[in-house]
């Protein structure tokens, strides 16, 4: 194998690593704008831009916004009026979606753990497509 070979081929391999690391960044971020453009409406009453960001899974699920709000009130109470909010570990999964967890102080005084599962539409734009909700930070059960 020549030199000029064997550069070629280490090229091709930073360039294959580079490339997933460049996407992952730019949906990490433009997943985790979302979930707090989410957040920060909830918590500003403004529910028609909170809904504004669910996925077409969810709004096929909960058609309108007075149903989705039902929704969230009833066993999302820590999403809609969190205390305060930090954003935890991000992954890509291998269907595309990004997982993120936020760990969140409830209006209860409480932690909860609210995992968001994110997903990119055909336009670029990210939506929040499902939130598993826990008490406790990450790992506790």
């Amino acid at each position: 194998m020549t030199r000029r070979s064997r550069w070629l081929i280490s090229m091709a391999a930073v360039a294959a690593l580079a490339v997933p690391a460049i996407a992952q960044n730019g949906g990490e971020g433009a997943s985790q704008d979302i979930i707090s453009r989410q957040l920060e409406a909830f918590l500003a009453g403004d529910f028609p831009q909170a809904y504004s960001y669910a996925s077409p899974d969810i709004k096929r699920l909960y058609p309108t916004m007075d149903r989705f709000m039902s929704m969230v009130q009833s066993g999302y109470l820590p999403v809609l009026r969190p205390g305060n909010y930090a954003f935890g570990r991000s992954e890509l999964l291998s269907d595309g979606r990004f997982e993120w967890e936020v760990l969140i102080d409830g209006p209860d005084g409480k932690g909860y753990t609210a995992t968001y599962y994110m997903e990119q539409q055909e336009d670029g734009s990210w939506k929040v497509d499902a939130v598993m909700l826990r008490h406790g930070a990450p790992g506790m059960t």
